[in-house]
């Protein structure tokens, strides 16, 4: 595996070792239940305590705003559903956008079934959310707008800051999924003007299983999960403090220095985009230029089908996706794909390359001299291509 090149990193991102070492006492000495009064138990709430401080400061938030949560689509699902049944009787009208992650996208579809109406806000051809779609959309019957930070699968970044002063002057609550966003951009939720903000661990180097909803204070939302007194009555059940912990040191790691991070993963990204544009024809770069995430780069081959694409590049010794892990066991092409306007056939044979830190210029490199003897294979056995290329 030493050869491998792991470029999936907005799948999940390797645990980092000094997350791991600051995790292990609460897998082993430091067991105590987060509940209980005696030494154990209080040495447990004091970890837990101590990993809000970190999650709050890192996003410019009070620590009694931050609720743990077991995953990013917890999170997602908390908000969007607690607000839905804290002010069903304010109104029944949420909104979101075409491209948001199936953790957004099935909840409220979910929530529709139940009496709820959601104006689903398409985007541009780099999919970007309009904040004046936005504005347009509410009415007196909205009671939440949830569009994410950053997409996961084109990288494109959305006007959150634009879109919160709207809600916030029209006093509708606003909800974001910064998932992919945490240790990539500066995240102020006062700055972004947004209620509720979603983020998950095993994004930034963190464990999986580790998740925290922000919730502003004085946000009208339900309790999530019942059966005990955990997280201030809002959602029950016993704390997972060495995940907690864990959370808490990886996203003081990620957010310790984030220009420096962003500068080296752009290197990376806009080579490979660079190269793969000039060298390997019909290709085209999927989601905005410029106003994307550091780390992504997602690009559509014509004329080739993306799982035969992936399987060569993993026997390549090369980890890839085709879009969000999420649905990587699906046939239907990306709806993100879909939603800036590529025909199913495009979607279909699309990349996407996400760097990390263990990543170097060489492996961009490496990348796209295989992807131009891969896709060329490919090709040979395309009969479109054939009609084209003898055209």
């Amino acid at each position: 595996m030493d050869n491998r090149i792991y470029v999936d990193h907005s799948a999940t991102t390797p645990l980092k070792r000094e997350v791991l070492d600051a995790m292990l006492p609460y897998l082993t000495e430091n067991f105590g239940n987060a509940s209980t009064v005696y030494a154990e138990g209080r040495e447990a709430k004091k970890a837990i305590n101590i990993a809000r401080e970190q999650v709050a400061k890192a996003i410019g938030a009070q620590e009694k705003e931050i609720f743990f949560t077991g995953s990013g689509t917890e999170a997602d699902n908390w908000a969007i559903r607690g607000v839905a049944m804290a002010n069903r009787q304010k109104g029944n009208h949420i909104i979101t956008s075409a491209v948001e992650h199936h953790a957004v996208l099935h909840t409220c579809m979910a929530l529709e079934k139940e009496g709820f109406e959601v104006t689903y806000l398409p985007v541009d051809e780099y999919g970007m959310v309009s904040p004046e779609s936005v504005k347009n959309a509410i009415t007196d019957k909205t009671i939440l707008v949830t569009i994410m930070t950053a997409n996961n699968e084109i990288g494109t970044i959305m006007p959150i800051e634009e879109i919160g002063k709207i809600t916030k002057e029209a006093g509708v609550l606003f909800h974001t999924d910064a998932v992919q966003a945490i240790g990539m951009m500066d995240i102020d939720v006062n700055k972004l003007n947004v209620d509720l903000l979603s983020l998950t661990g095993h994004k930034f180097y963190g464990p999986k299983g580790s998740g925290a909803l922000y919730i502003r204070q004085g946000a009208k939302i339900s309790t999530f999960i019942t059966g005990g007194g955990q997280e201030r009555n809002r959602r029950a059940g016993t704390e997972n403090v060495a995940a907690i912990v864990g959370l808490g040191k990886a996203i003081e790691l990620a957010t310790a220095d984030i220009p420096a991070h962003t500068t080296k993963l752009m290197a990376m990204r806009d080579r490979f985009i660079d190269r793969v544009l000039a060298e390997i024809p019909y290709t085209r770069l999927n989601g905005h230029r410029t106003e994307r995430m550091a780390s992504n780069a997602n690009i559509s081959f014509e004329f080739i089908e993306g799982e035969s694409l992936l399987l060569m590049l993993d026997m390549k010794g090369i980890s890839a996706s085709s879009g969000s892990a999420c649905t990587s066991g699906s046939l239907d092409p990306s709806h993100v794909l879909l939603a800036i306007g590529l025909k199913h056939e495009v979607a279909h044979g699309s990349l996407r390359v996400t760097f990390g830190e263990s990543n170097k210029v060489e492996d961009a490199d490496r990348i796209v001299d295989e992807l131009k003897t891969i896709v060329a294979r490919l090709r040979d056995m395309s009969p479109l291509y054939e009609t084209v290329k003898n055209n």
